[in-house]
Order: structure tokens, then sequence, then C-alpha cells
């Protein structure tokens, strides 16, 4: 895994503890809704200039607005089934970075992942999911071989996978740091990992 570049790791690291501050306050019921008013939407319209990329799960219980306690403008979120990647999903984490000057890309897994639970049903059983499912199931299978199929140790594995490919992309490298982290659904508590 490459190592974070060294010429965004202070501003990295000062985003990355005011996401750790938002979750606080989420899991500790005393969530601000900053930046949400008529005004700060009015003056994101013109353009924006979001503090970190997240790439998360689709899962309804993990908004990473919510999570966070992020405002508009924010986040840039990219939503995939178990944060899994293609390229559109790549190109529109580098777009962050590349075009927004996003120094933080954040690549946040979940406790009881319904796509990874599934996935390693699928694997364990050998059966065929419906429609385009077997690709999820195909993002999902080295992770699956290399933790027994238990379904948290694969989501971690997924994390710190998915964090070694986008570290590894050019783009990303040299404009931003790319970190892992896990959600509890339990706690409301989100922890870094990689």
């Amino acid at each position: 895994m490459r190592d974070e570049p060294i010429a965004w790791r202070g501003a990295a690291r000062h985003m990355w503890a005011l996401l750790e501050q938002g979750n606080r306050r989420w899991a500790a019921g005393t969530s601000r809704r900053p930046r949400q008013d008529p005004e700060h939407r009015r003056q994101v319209a013109a353009g924006q200039s979001p503090r970190a990329v997240v790439l998360s799960c689709i899962d309804s219980r993990v908004p990473p607005e919510v999570v966070f306690d992020a405002g508009l403008g924010d986040l840039l979120v990219v939503r995939t089934a178990a944060h899994t990647l293609d390229s559109l999903v790549t190109a529109a984490v580098q777009y962050g970075p590349q075009d927004l000057r996003a120094r933080l890309v954040v690549v946040l897994g979940h406790q009881r992942c319904g796509a990874v639970t599934a996935a390693a049903r699928a694997l364990r059983t050998r059966q065929t999911l419906p429609g385009e499912l077997p690709a999820i199931v195909a993002a999902l299978e080295p992770a699956y071989a290399t933790s027994d199929g238990q379904v948290e140790p694969m989501v971690r594995t997924h994390i710190l996978r998915t964090v070694a490919r986008l570290r590894a992309d050019p783009i990303l490298y040299a404009a931003a740091t790319v970190i892992g982290a896990y959600y509890s659904l339990d706690t409301g508590l989100v922890s870094r990992v990689a």
C-alpha cells in the first residue's frame, strides 16, 4: 500500500478531525445540522468546495452527511453497494480532489453490510444472483477469500482493499490522502481503520 502523500497530510488530518467531531455529535445525539439553512444554500448554489470525498455504501442507515453531521457543500459523497469500485466510481472519487480540491478521501464501510452479507451467502452457496448483482459478488470475492466468508472481517478487509486501490491511483495519490473508516450501526461511531 502506498503511503499518504506528505504534502496533503496536514490538511487531510485537519479535515478528518472535523469529520470525527461531527460524528461524535451525531453519535451523542447532539447533531447541529450545520450549514443547512436557506442562506447557506444560496451561498453554495454558485459553486462547491467540499472538505472531503466519502466513498460509502448505499445502505439507507449510513448517510455520510448525517453520520458526520455535515452541511450543504461539505462532502462530495459517492455511494455504491459495499463501496465497490469500477471506472465510473473511481472517476467520481477523482473528481473531488482533481477539480474541487478536496484533500481527503474517506472509504466508509459499515457494520452488518447487506451487500457483503448477500455476497458472502452467494459465494458460500455458489448461488448466482439475478441481474447485475453478480458484479458486486465478484468485487467482494477477494475479501471473502481472505476472511473465511465471515461478514464483519470481510467488511474490514474490503475497506482496506478499496483504500489500497485508491491510494495506487496516480491522480488521487498526487492530490489527496485516502483513509478507511468503519461505521458502527450500534453506536453511531466511525473509527479509522486505515
